[in-house]
């Protein structure tokens, strides 16, 4: 069965493009992403999309929504693989649309190896990642000569849902947590564990680059709470370290300038 599947799709010719949408502005699609998008005879796509994004896609397009959300998946992983390998039996041109960039914390690479192990024509295009358009829309910068000289990103949970601590470092380096936003209490309480100070300040940003972006800005110590007041908020990406300090300048200078002039 397997082998007359692989005849059928190389017969069909079709190609599976795996595409970054980026962290939901529509603006930051890039132009490649777009071009595939609109040139997809089906698409199937992540919860994290924008619907300014999904407005793109064309009426005669097949779409499938097979998003997964913390608690409520549509689709397990190995069934959005599988589906994904049949849409290239019947479809040239399949989009597998995801949010960010599919190679960061995407599970693009398990699908890219799902797909070539069929035979299936699959390529690339990248995305903005969340780290970086949730920064950038919060002048963040990641890296900074005088701040920060290394940047570290994680999975805020490992794959049985729970904060994995490995790989965390106390040194001066910028370490943005994707999807940790019900594991925060657990990442505060281990990084000052090992030797985080609690007043290493953090961001939280939710809704990273849509017009319903909101952010907060506070310490190791008070990122719990952060994360619980904006968890109805998600999408929500936690950032630590020096570099946050740049945005608490400019948000206390835009307040300063916001005051009256006294006599």
């Amino acid at each position: 069965m397997k082998n007359t599947e692989e005849k059928l799709t190389a017969m069909n010719n079709s190609h599976v493009i795996l595409v970054g949408a980026g962290p939901g502005d529509p603006e930051l699609l890039t132009l490649k992403a777009l071009k595939a998008i609109q040139n997809a005879d089906a698409i199937l796509y992540d919860a994290l999309i924008s619907e300014e994004i999904l407005a793109m896609i064309p009426e005669n397009c097949k779409r499938f929504n097979v998003g997964k959300r913390c608690g409520a998946h549509k689709m397990k992983q190995e069934e959005i693989n599988e589906f994904l390998y049949k849409m290239s039996l019947r479809h040239k041109n399949v989009v597998r649309l995801k949010g960010g960039d599919p190679f960061i914390f995407g599970r693009g690479g398990e699908e890219l190896e799902y797909l070539q192990e069929r035979n299936v024509e699959t390529s690339v295009i990248p995305g903005i990642t969340a780290a970086a358009g949730c920064a950038a829309s919060c002048n963040i910068p990641l890296t900074h000569r005088g701040y920060g000289n290394s940047l570290l990103l994680h999975s805020g949970h490992s794959s049985s849902g729970e904060f994995d601590p490995s790989h965390t470092d106390k040194n001066n380096q910028t370490q943005v947590f994707y999807m940790g936003m019900n594991q925060a209490a657990a990442i505060s309480a281990h990084l000052i564990s090992i030797g985080h100070s609690p007043e290493t300040e953090v961001a939280v940003i939710c809704q990273g680059t849509r017009k319903n972006q909101a952010s907060q800005l506070g310490t190791l110590a008070s990122l719990p709470a952060m994360a619980e007041e904006m968890k109805h908020l998600t999408p929500g990406l936690i950032i630590l370290g020096n570099v946050v300090g740049l945005a608490s300048a400019q948000q206390q200078k835009q307040q300063a300038e916001q005051l009256p002039l006294t006599a």
